[in-house]
């Protein structure tokens, strides 16, 4: 008798888009920094962005700040390994609500 196996197919697509929260653990680091973040008072830079019409639409301080208190917390200082991060690690992807490098951030 042969020796069944679990199903294995890396070729089969997902049905739904999954939710990126469902792979992170509940008490993880990145739900700590997101929840802190967001009770910050960001007012100032917001109001800076107010002021300036130029270029494409900015993208949102509070997810900026989230992703770099998270890579700061987690030891990643450089804008290229973060940017790198974002395409790569999970949970800088649910703290960027998936924008990442192919986005431009």
């Amino acid at each position: 008798m042969s020796k069944t196996y679990k199903p294995y197919q890396p070729e089969q697509d997902l049905l739904l888009p999954p939710s990126l929260k469902d792979w992170l653990p509940e008490k993880h680091l990145a739900y700590f920094v997101s929840e802190v973040v967001d009770e910050l008072g960001l007012s100032g830079i917001y109001a800076a962005y107010e002021k300036d019409e130029r270029g494409q639409p900015p993208y949102d301080p509070r997810m900026m700040t989230k992703v770099l208190v998270y890579g700061y917390g987690v030891g990643v200082y450089s804008a290229r390994k973060i940017q790198q991060r974002l395409s790569e690690d999970v949970a800088f992807r649910v703290l960027a609500c998936h924008a990442h490098s192919s986005d431009g951030v």
